[in-house]
């Protein structure tokens, strides 16, 4: 007979409480009640926003890495809300989502059981929302309950809050009303022992000892929320899978002894860039795989990369020797260039060994601002975005060959959303113009974000943006041997950032932090490490802003390509004029000239041209559109041209001014001598005529006119 599976547990609730008593409703974590089909599954609620988090185990693979996919997704009936699209209905995943899933996935990867090769999907619905609380903190709990549910053997716990800083002291899971007015918008993920696994947020130039007060609150509230549902998985959850990590520490030896020589020889050749590194390693790779005969190519690949990552490790630890030759705190080399293209409203290159950005502004009116879809509105808390930072990473940046075809992966996604949330610090809030910042990766050795930064804060000041402060950002490494040995690296190279522990992307001022992003490897990093990776980075963008001030250090002027704005004031009785039917006016000023005018509120109206020239030519437009013409005034004496409208016996009808009533000009009038009839004298339709003006008899009321000859 078919064995019966024990139901899952009922429903049960747990409440954490968050801050000091009085500060916000408690954390609920509750299971056991919906998606009972799944692995693991769990709901967290905070107020009357809720989140649930589901996980299932897939097929067996073995890719290398931890086969982890998060889904995050958020409803708009979940806000109340009916999609705004065409079909009314939910469609691809917005950024916000893609970033919130990334979120996710970097708080809870570092926490996996070591080889393990199945699937895991994780799927996050946001279920309610409301106008106070962020669903994002609440996916990464909802997410680390489900898996100390399910089966799947994730070693510890994570928990998450989101860290503001409000006069003067830290607050955790600030109002979104609050937040907007806080000096830090932080969310960090971290274990119950008080390491951190995850580190994403910005700040407004705050000193880092306030980001680093923020993080020691987070990392506090952190391990609570952790430690509590290491109990729940203990106590509800089902038994861990088994992980069978198969080492064959016989074969690493065995490739050691071929090779570690030659790859400490090939590791400290300074001489060698990126790609000659590379391409050594792997040739190597594959004379060793072609030399140990034993039927386990994979196996013997596997080992060479065993050893290649301990040899580069055992340099830094035991002789502080890099594989490009600087010291621990040593920067790349730095270089950058502005102004580049003459047609561009601004543009910079920056390069920092063999990573290399390049740059561009481009400047428009402020209705060409972003709009965003209502839900990002209600959870980001912008109805529109007038700076945009895109990020562009081809494949010819590491000398590959693929397609780049299609919008930004997830990766430019997150890339580009850290180093504009970076900028958005010191872009001015009164700024006239929608901006657009675009950065494309022309080669990459690691740390291509930061890079952008750096880049993107030149090409705006090349633009003539009065940013508030200049930023740099520099990303940080980290090595571990053990729970006692550490060490940090400053502006690490595609080599460490992979072989390494951590990148921590930093973005800051000389005083201050604008924005932070710690992927972690390791299952957490202490807060000793925090503090020095934030100090080291200090230091490092005050040498990285050096070189960039030398290159440009104040907003540009006078440059002949930027656009032209102007406010247009129009009086209600002449807005048809300037309209036309149907805006047919408007639109063939903007057709002529390129230049759009758009109506604001109290009734004013505002232009925005490409150029000044542009502007001057569709300001004549307009004005010839509202000026009203006005007839001039008869003077006695005064000669005057006219063309004749008409002939009569009577005599010839003039039209002196196209804005005055026809004038008679009598036949006693045109000659001297009697004439009977005009056409005597040759006169014919649309003649000019010169005529002498002398004033208007006071019987008739007609104005007397006297042609000359």
């Amino acid at each position: 007979p078919r064995a019966i599976t024990a139901p899952r547990p009922l429903r049960f609730s747990h409440k954490v409480s968050l801050g000091p008593p009085g500060s916000g409703p408690p954390l609920e974590l509750i299971s056991g009640h919906l998606a009972r089909l799944a692995d693991g599954c769990s709901e967290v609620r905070l107020g009357h926003t809720s989140v649930l988090s589901t996980v299932c185990r897939g097929r067996q693979l073995n890719p290398g890495f931890l086969p982890l996919t998060v889904d995050y997704r958020q409803k708009a009936a979940a806000a109340g809300r009916i999609p705004a699209n065409f079909l009314r209905r939910e469609l691809g995943p917005s950024e916000k989502e893609i970033l919130t899933s990334r979120m996710i996935d970097r708080s809870v990867r570092p926490l996996a059981a070591r080889g393990w090769t199945e699937e895991v999907g994780v799927t996050c619905n946001l279920l309610s929302l409301d106008t106070q609380h962020d669903p994002d903190t609440l996916a990464v709990n909802s997410t680390s309950l489900a898996l100390a549910l399910s089966s799947l053997p994730w070693t510890r716990s994570v928990g998450a809050v989101r860290v503001g800083y409000i006069q003067y002291r830290p607050v955790i899971n600030p109002s979104r009303r609050d937040l907007a007015r806080s000096q830090v918008n932080l969310v960090i993920s971290g274990t119950a022992s008080g390491e951190a696994t995850m580190i994403e947020g910005d700040a407004r130039n705050v000193d880092h000892k306030v980001w680093l007060d923020c993080i020691r609150a987070g990392l506090e509230q952190c391990a609570q929320i952790a430690g509590d549902i290491d109990q729940l998985g203990r106590a509800h959850g089902k038994s861990k899978a088994t992980v069978e990590v198969s080492e064959n520490n016989a074969l690493v030896e065995l490739v050691g002894m071929l090779t570690k020589g030659r790859l400490r020889s090939l590791f400290t050749n300074t001489s060698l860039d990126k790609l000659a590194r590379d391409k050594a390693m792997f040739s190597l790779r594959d004379e060793t795989v072609k030399q140990m005969t034993l039927g386990n190519t994979q196996g013997v690949a596997e080992a060479f990369n065993t050893v290649s990552k301990e040899t580069v490790r055992n340099l830094i630890l035991d002789e502080n020797l890099r594989v490009d030759g600087r010291f621990l705190n040593q920067l790349r080399p730095l270089s950058c260039e502005v102004n580049m293209y003459q047609p561009l409203h601004g543009s910079a290159m920056f390069q920092r060994g063999q990573t290399q950005v390049l740059c561009t502004v481009t400047l428009d009116s402020l209705h060409s601002a972003q709009k965003l879809d209502p839900m990002s509105a209600i959870t980001g808390g912008l109805k529109e975005k007038n700076f945009l930072l895109h990020y562009e990473f081809p494949s010819f940046a590491t000398g590959d060959v693929k397609g780049d075809w299609g919008g930004a992966n997830r990766r430019e996604m997150g890339h580009g959303a850290l180093a504009e949330r970076a900028l958005r610090q010191v872009i001015p809030a009164s700024s006239p113009w929608t901006v657009r910042l675009t950065s494309e990766v022309l080669e990459s050795n690691g740390s291509s974000s930061m890079a952008t930064v750096c880049g993107g804060s030149l090409a705006l000041l090349d633009a003539g943006i009065k940013l508030e402060d200049r930023v740099s950002g520099v990303a940080m490494g980290l090595v571990t041997r053990g729970e006692a040995e550490a060490k940090v690296l400053t502006d690490i190279n595609g080599m460490e950032d992979y072989l390494g522990d951590m990148d921590f992307k930093f973005a800051g001022t000389r005083s201050g932090v604008c924005a932070v992003q710690a992927d972690v490897k390791v299952p957490g990093i202490s807060e000793a490490i925090i503090k020095e990776a934030v100090e080291r980075g200090m230091e490092a963008n005050t040498q990285i802003l050096d070189t960039m001030d030398s290159c440009l250090s104040e907003p540009r002027t006078g440059k002949t390509c930027w656009p032209v704005s102007k406010p247009l004031q129009v009086p209600l009785a002449k807005r048809g004029k300037l309209l036309g039917p149907g805006g047919l006016n408007i639109k063939r000023i903007s057709a002529d000239t390129g230049v759009t005018i758009h109506s604001e509120e109290e009734g004013g109206w505002s232009m925005f041209a490409p150029s000044q020239e542009a502007m001057a030519e569709a300001e004549l437009m307009v004005e010839q559109l509202i000026t009203e013409e006005k007839a001039p005034e008869l003077e006695f004496g005064a000669v005057y041209t006219g063309r004749i409208l008409e002939v009569t016996a009577r005599g010839v009808m003039l039209e002196l001014h196209p804005m005055m009533e026809p004038v008679l000009c009598h036949t006693s009038q045109l000659d001297a001598r009697r004439v009977s009839h005009p056409s005597a004298l040759g006169l014919e339709l649309g003649q000019e005529i010169k005529v002498k003006y002398y004033g208007r008899d006071p019987v008739s009321g007609e104005d007397t006119l006297l042609m000359l000859m």
